[in-house]
């Protein structure tokens, strides 16, 4: 008979576990990384009150790719790649801005329409004529979903984001996130460990009650994980009744306004919804945000985001915003010491490999994702870095 974790049916025999400890290190895994689970996945890049403008613009370099989404005159929000059609220079060198009319090449000039199409060339004599569309900016995909802005570099699994999130779109309205705006803009750090190894910890609420004394203060066992269905998690928690013994928490739920818009189950909640393969939207009654991983290399991360307000946000929830803020910052702090740890164990050779809990379900759940997609992390011992592309091409063929 099969337990039930969160109402998902957990067989008695399920596999405890996680990935092998060389998939943390290898070079040529993190290349099958990049084809099978970035380039291929969506990705958030903003939300749409970091475009307000005709002009404004954001980018997002990516596993050897780079992304630009720009506000076009008829408001539209469009995608592509930020490189020249020219040269392959950077359209535009900035994280962000505004272009104005025109997006301007740095490198010889030429010059793109916000819809992408190529406006001209600098001296156009010296070249034949040049169609306006296949000479433009290469777009890439990109869907707003509740606000948030999402690309995708190529075509892959994943359906289009308002399908992907559809199990918990309901839910997640009753935020009225797409109207919120910019606190501090989007953050970038980096840590010294594998992107997978800041997912793990952040894929499991098991550590909260040892490792993250605010978030245990403030939800303690209120706290719980779903798994990875689809490419989708969710995590909840709401207000422990005895909340208060740190300043930062018995302040925040002194104060922190229950919106009368959000229904009862959320108007004292932390909520987490993890995207597959690295990215999470979180709320609570006064914010949302988003943050995600990108790999830098086999042993460093990129890690961004970005926390969003109400427009007519009062002072109260000003203060609980600036309450939660503090809470993240130590559970962030927190996270990232964690996974330092864990990240070292896995180039010892005494490393015998993860044992899962059954509260580490989201942890499984996400390593079966990333296995469906890399069959080689099947493999306990280490392919040679050499055969590794062709033996992972070979295992998927055989489906």
């Amino acid at each position: 008979m099969n337990r039930h974790l969160f109402g998902v049916a957990v067989p008695n025999d399920w596999d405890r576990r996680g990935l092998p400890g060389w998939s943390y290190h290898s070079p040529a895994l993190l290349e099958l990384e990049k084809e099978y689970v970035f380039r291929n996945h969506w990705q958030i890049i903003g939300h749409v009150s970091d475009v307000p403008e005709a002009g404004d613009y954001l980018t997002m370099d990516m596993v050897g790719e780079r992304a630009l989404v720009v506000r076009g005159k008829d408001g539209v929000v469009r995608g592509f790649l930020n490189m020249c059609r020219h040269r392959g220079s950077r359209v535009v060198g900035d994280e962000r801005g505004n272009c104005r009319n025109a997006l301007v090449c740095p490198f010889h000039g030429w010059v793109y329409n916000l819809d992408g199409t190529l406006r001209g060339a600098a001296r156009p004599r010296t070249f034949p004529e040049l169609d306006k569309e296949e000479f433009g900016l290469q777009p890439i995909e990109t869907e707003v979903w509740m606000g948030f802005i999402f690309i995708r570099f190529r075509a892959g699994p994943q359906p289009p984001v308002a399908e992907l999130m559809r199990p918990v779109e309901a839910e997640f309205a009753h935020y009225r996130s797409a109207a919120m705006v910019p606190t501090r803009g989007i953050w970038t750090q980096t840590s010294p460990v594998n992107w997978k190894s800041v997912r793990d910890v952040d894929n499991e609420g098991y550590h909260v009650a040892m490792a993250h004394p605010a978030l245990q203060d403030l939800y303690g066992a209120t706290y719980f994980d779903e798994p990875f269905v689809n490419g989708v998690s969710r995590s909840f928690a709401t207000y422990n009744p005895h909340a208060g013994r740190r300043w930062s928490v018995r302040n925040y739920v002194r104060i922190a306004p229950r919106p009368a818009f959000l229904p009862e189950h959320l108007r004292e909640a932390w909520l987490y919804y993890g995207l597959f393969p690295n990215a999470v939207i979180a709320a609570t009654p006064e914010t949302v945000q988003f943050y995600q991983e990108l790999p830098l290399s086999t042993g460093q991360t990129m890690l961004r985001g970005a926390i969003y307000r109400y427009a007519d946000e009062s002072r109260e929830q000003a203060a609980a915003r600036y309450l939660a803020f503090r809470i993240d910052r130590d559970t962030m702090a927190e996270d990232v010491q964690l996974s330092v740890w864990s990240n070292e164990s896995m180039v010892s050779e005494s490393f015998g490999g993860f044992y899962l809990s059954d509260l580490e379900y989201g942890v499984r759940t996400h390593h079966d994702h990333l296995r469906a997609r890399i069959p080689v992390l099947e493999l306990e011992t280490a392919p040679a870095e050499k055969d590794m592309w062709a033996l992972n091409e070979a295992l998927l063929s055989r489906g």
